[in-house]
Parts: structure tokens; sequence; C-alpha cells
């Protein structure tokens, strides 16, 4: 007689390491794997930070003070884009130079 079973989402999962995409992998692999998403990630940062330090200045009042901490706010976000375009297309030109894929 088969009982009834309740599936729950996730279970069988450490009884079935196929689930698992990164078992036997090694550190390169799943940093290539998190790549692509760590650059998304960090320009949706970049554009909640160019917002934050827009709004800062826009209610800023004409206050030095607020108009100083909001313009280093879209300073650093202007700088954080710089950064990460440049590890970008240098996670790029590595790819083309070792013939290896990082960014899958």
């Amino acid at each position: 007689m088969n009982k009834l079973a309740l599936t729950l989402p996730g279970q069988g999962i450490i009884n079935n390491p196929d689930n698992f995409k990164f078992v036997g992998s090694s550190l390169s692999d799943i940093i290539s794997a998190l790549l692509p998403y760590i650059f998304v990630i960090a320009g949706l940062v970049l554009f909640i930070f160019l917002i934050i330090g827009g709004f800062g200045l826009l209610t800023s009042g004409g206050s030095p003070d607020k108009m100083k901490t909001a313009q280093g706010k879209i300073t650093s976000a202007v700088i954080g884009f710089v950064i990460i375009f440049i590890s970008y297309w240098l996670m790029r030109i590595l790819e083309i130079i070792f013939g290896i894929s990082i960014l899958g």
C-alpha cells in the first residue's frame, strides 16, 4: 500500500548531490559563475547611489553641507561606475588573451 506523501520544496536536495551546481567545481569555476551576477548587483547599487545623491542634491535647499554630501555620493557613484566598467572590460580582454571563459 502506498502512503500519501507531501513533497516539500527542496526535499531530497541533500540526498541528491546532482542538485548542487558547484559540487566538484574548483574555486575559479564558482567565481566565473558568480561574476555576471556581481556585475549586475554592482550596477544596481551604482544606480541607487546616483538616485540618492541626486535626490539629496535636489532637496539640499541651498545648504552647502548637504550639497557637498550629495555631490560626494554622486562622485563616489561615478568612480564606482568607472571601476566596474574597467573591471568588466578587463575580464573580457583576459578571456580573449588566454582563450578561457571567465564571464560565461
